[in-house]
């Protein structure tokens, strides 16, 4: 499935969304504490710091968009060569090794949205300082009802949008792309305007915690 990524002829790859109905409800944004905790060492930093830049892309342009190869790597720091062996070309194919993207067609890469959370063999995998943090993390997690879950990731990611420069309306019909209840889709919006407003008038920058 990795040889596209490593024979592209050309300099762009086009990147689409990965709809996972289960991933995307219970899986975290890249750009979480969560990943930085817990995939960042499994990842590594260029997988990581990737796959966040591609689900800002993916905020910008939710159906897909196309990637120049050799702009993305020199924003992130991995050169201009797209070579076999190069960090850009391993970090693309670490993406698919870890299943966070797939190669459905030529010059065509699916990416996950959000990252699962880890496997129990991932998480034993893990430091023992950080190996207890997730134990600790999940136990947590379970603690709280999958409702009040629910409610604070769709808030999350209006506020997340909202900061992005998008408005209400369009906020809202995101969420409700991503397959968001239409109700849930309008109350996260509004709370998140709402606090996004309330930073605005402070002079400061939304704190973006959903509560």
């Amino acid at each position: 499935m990795t040889t596209p990524l490593l024979d592209l002829p050309t300099d762009t790859l086009a990147i689409r969304p990965w709809s996972d109905p289960v991933i995307d409800r219970v899986g975290h944004d890249p750009r979480s504490a969560y990943v930085e905790k817990f995939w960042l060492g499994i990842l590594g930093p260029s997988t990581t710091w990737l796959l966040r830049h591609l689900a800002g892309e993916l905020d910008l342009h939710p159906d897909g968009f196309v990637l120049s190869l050799p702009e993305c790597a020199t924003a992130l720091g991995l050169g201009s060569k797209n070579g076999r062996h190069s960090p850009f070309a391993r970090a693309l194919i670490r993406c698919v090794q870890f299943g966070m993207a797939r190669t459905d067609h030529e010059h065509e890469l699916s990416v996950r949205r959000k990252l699962p959370p880890l496997t129990r063999r991932q998480a034993e995998s893990l430091p023992e300082p950080r190996r207890t943090a997730h134990a600790r993390w999940l136990e947590a997690e379970l603690a709280v009802p999958r409702a009040q879950r629910e409610q604070r990731r769709v808030r999350q990611l209006a506020l997340s949008l909202l900061e992005l420069g998008e408005d209400i309306e369009t906020t809202q019909h995101t969420l409700s792309r991503w397959r968001y209840h239409p109700a849930m889709a309008r109350e996260a919006t509004e709370w998140a305007a709402n606090r996004h407003r309330q930073a605005l008038h402070a002079g400061g920058h939304p704190a973006g915690t959903a509560s």
